[in-house]
This record gives structure tokens, C-alpha cells and sequence, in this order.
């Protein structure tokens, strides 16, 4: 059950995008279509995983055991590339037809602030190992919710006749700030589930 609660919460009441304002670039800037949006949201669910159980083993066997915890952030943003560059390179070898679906979205993960986010989360959480994995995968599909969910409403304002002061970016702006409003409904979510499973 307690795994069940870090995926509804990571998805819907702590969502990476619209409560935590992390991966905002690719969120506004691969939204305009669902296609787009639905292929950046399957590489970073697979990048934010990997990254994450990566970086937690690093974390707990290297960098502690060292004494050398303040060079986390530099660290995990050095292994975060790595991985994408490695990851580029082997679905280049093993499966071009990947390769070429996700196209420039594997290069744009590396600078997704989310990836890095939730590496750190994880250890300032003190999961443990499964606890981070569950955690990184619900966080993914929380952004991926997201992405796709705002590339379909950005869909339909493009057939509709907004206002010329409000065309381009402020309508974009508007619209997710009054989605964010929205997952705030969420926010009694994990204290009901809580109670209602004993968690509490």
C-alpha cells in the first residue's frame, strides 16, 4: 500500500510539473502537439528511472561511504549525461527504429531540470532503493500525464479564436497556470489515502 501512495501522489498531489515547477522548458516547449508530447513522455519515464537508480547506488556506495556527498549535484549531472549519451548510442546500434521515433528528445532530456530533480529528491526523502524506483517511474508518469494532457488542450486552442493580445505565450502561460489550479484539488489526496490504509 505504501507504494501505491507514492505512485498516486507523485502522479497527481505532488506532480513534477504543476506543484514541485520542475521541467517547465520541455513541458511548455514540446507541447504543441500530442504526438511530441507523447514521445518526450516515454523517454523520460524511461531516462528518469534509469538516471534515478543509477545515481541513488552511486549516492549510497560511493559518494557517502567517501565522505564526498557535496559533490552530489556535480556528480549526478555528469552521470545523467553519461546515461543519455550511452542510451543514444546503444538504441542507435540495437533498435534504429527507437532511435529514430524519439528523435531530438533524448539530447533534450539531459538538460530536463525534472531528471536532476528527482535524483536529489530521492536521497533527501531517504528512500530506499524500490521506494526510488516507484517513486522515479510515478514522477514520470506524472510529467508524461502532463505533457500530454496540456499538448491536447494546446491542440484545441489552435482552433480556437483567441484574443490577438492574448495569442502565443500568454494563452500558453494562462492555461497551465489554471491546470496547475486544477491538481491543487488534489492536495487532500495522500492524507485521505493515508488514513484510509493506516498508513498514518
Amino acid at each position: 500500500m505504501e507504494y501505491l501512495l507514492i505512485f498516486i501522489t507523485a502522479i497527481f498531489v505532488n506532480n513534477i510539473v504543476f506543484s514541485q515547477f520542475l521541467g517547465i522548458c520541455p513541458f511548455l516547449g514540446v507541447s504543441k502537439k500530442i504526438s511530441t508530447a507523447t514521445g518526450m513522455g516515454l523517454a523520460v519515464m524511461f531516462v528518469l528511472t534509469l538516471s534515478t537508480i543509477v545515481t541513488y547506488l552511486i549516492q549510497i556506495y560511493v559518494l557517502n561511504p567517501c565522505n564526498l556527498a557535496y559533490l552530489q549535484t556535480l556528480v549526478f549531472i555528469l552521470v545523467i549525461a553519461a546515461l543519455v549519451q550511452m542510451l543514444e548510442i546503444i538504441l542507435k546500434k540495437v533498435s534504429p527504429a527507437l532511435y529514430q521515433a524519439l528523435g531530438i528528445f533524448l539530447p533534450l532530456i539531459t538538460t530536463n531540470c525534472a531528471v536532476l530533480g528527482v535524483a536529489i529528491l530521492v536521497i533527501q526523502k531517504e528512500f530506499t532503493l524500490i521506494q526510488s524506483i516507484v517513486y522515479a517511474f510515478s514522477t514520470a508518469v506524472g510529467f508524461a500525464v502532463a505533457l500530454i494532457v496540456f499538448a491536447g488542450i494546446r491542440e484545441q486552442l489552435e482552433l480556437v479564436d483567441v484574443p490577438k493580445g492574448m495569442r502565443g505565450i500568454s494563452i500558453v502561460l494562462i492555461t497551465a497556470g489554471l491546470i496547475s489550479l486544477a491538481f491543487m484539488g488534489f492536495s487532500g489526496v495522500d492524507g485521505g489515502l493515508k488514513m484510509l490504509f493506516g498508513l498514518e
